[in-house]
């Protein structure tokens, strides 16, 4: 249990970490920004079409009398819009570090740099680590939704669904909230998905801890993009203790672990 207290203290940490370099604090919020803005768009043109695409969708309503045909439609332009804003909030993140990869890796290999130790670079192609970082979202993001579906089916369980079950929820989240975050870090030690979530649960409380308050917290509106830049910061952190004590190489010299066949990196397939 002392992990969970460990977890949320990298949470802090990473925080504190982009407070003290404003800069990058600054250079972190800008993919967050952007990406708000694509679905503060998406969200509000759901919003104007909704009504239209629920009466489209369903023709066999239009001879219903009133007001059960309002009732109906507003139940299901209610559900839609309910449905886009849930994948807005399990999309954001993986959407923001795709937009945000060049930025959160520069971030990411800062941190590394103030804190003494190796700098790892993945030594792949700007196109070749987008192309990763996107394969490997897609796949997290089927995992919860299959995390999700069973728990939606557990909450019709009564008592269970109502208690256990939310609970359950936002520890999956948490879980892969945390892998897309320590992603940043990880794929620059070029480190496959496969292993990331290995290693994940193999500290699963430390890694619950860092990313259950980080995803109660991103409930919140614009708070995910003012949090990000620390988030990716506190990610970095964690992973360095998931990997062990690192000692700094003379003069602090950053070290492509693409050039070193030791370092212990598995190549991506």
């Amino acid at each position: 249990m002392r992990d969970l207290g460990v977890g949320f203290g990298y949470l802090m940490k990473g925080q504190r970490w982009v407070g003290r370099h404003g800069r990058w604090f600054g250079f972190g919020l800008l993919p967050g920004l952007v990406t708000l803005v694509l679905y503060a768009g998406a969200l509000i043109g759901l919003a104007y079409g909704a009504d239209d695409l629920t009466a489209w969708a369903t023709p066999f309503a239009d001879d219903w009398s009133s007001p059960w045909q309002g009732v109906f439609r507003g139940f299901l332009t209610a559900l839609l819009f309910a449905f886009g804003l849930f994948l807005a909030v399990v999309t954001f993140t993986a959407v923001t570090l795709l937009v945000g990869q060049p930025f959160y890796e520069s971030l990411s290999e800062e941190v590394d740099r103030t804190e003494g130790g190796d700098v790892p670079r993945s030594g792949l192609p700007l196109w070749r680590e987008l192309w990763i970082s996107a394969r490997d979202s897609l796949r997290v993001l089927l995992r919860v939704a299959l995390y999700g579906i069973v728990l939606f089916a557990l909450g019709f369980v009564p008592v269970v669904g109502q208690t256990v079950v939310p609970v359950l929820g936002f520890c999956v989240s948490g879980f892969f909230l945390a892998e897309e975050l320590t992603a940043v870090a990880l794929q620059r030690r070029r480190v496959e998905l496969k292993e990331r979530l290995a290693m994940l649960r193999g500290r699963r409380m430390l890694t619950l801890g860092f990313g259950v308050p980080l995803t109660l917290a991103f409930l919140v509106p614009f708070v995910a993009v003012f949090l990000m830049p620390g988030a990716v910061a506190g990610a970095t952190l964690m992973v360095r203790d998931l990997e062990g004590p690192q000692a700094p190489p003379p003069g602090n010299v950053d070290v492509d672990v693409d050039a070193d066949p030791k370092a212990g990196s598995t190549p991506y397939a």
